[in-house]
């Protein structure tokens, strides 16, 4: 299971990331909006995806990557749950749903740094 702590690790290795609370979860943002957010208590992830990343997760990840069952599923919010998901494919994620939301100046940072 990927842990809180691995994930804070994660989302700080990327460019102006800060951490919030957001209702009951845990949220990482860029320029205040919310790209990723943690729920502790039902170990899921939740990150905001373009409709082709949510396509191609949600496919590839034997049911631990899913829409959100609501309109918030079809903008691209997907969960993902912490107890089956490979890091390296977290990391990913992570990255590609920090791209979605930065500014360009941020995104091309993050692009060049792999």
């Amino acid at each position: 299971m990927i842990s809180i702590e691995t994930i804070r690790n994660l989302a700080f290795t990327l460019p102006e990331v800060e951490e919030m609370p957001h209702f009951e979860k845990t949220s990482f943002r860029i320029k205040n909006k919310i790209f990723a957010t943690v729920d502790r208590e039902n170990h899921i992830a939740t990150f905001k995806f373009s409709k082709d990343d949510q396509e191609f997760f949600s496919s590839a990840s034997n049911g631990s990557v899913y829409a959100i069952d609501n309109r918030w599923g079809q903008k691209g919010w997907t969960h993902v749950e912490l107890k089956s998901i490979d890091k390296s494919i977290f990391k990913d994620m992570m990255q590609i749903a920090y791209c979605e939301i930065a500014p360009k100046k941020l995104r091309d940072q993050v692009k060049h740094s792999k």
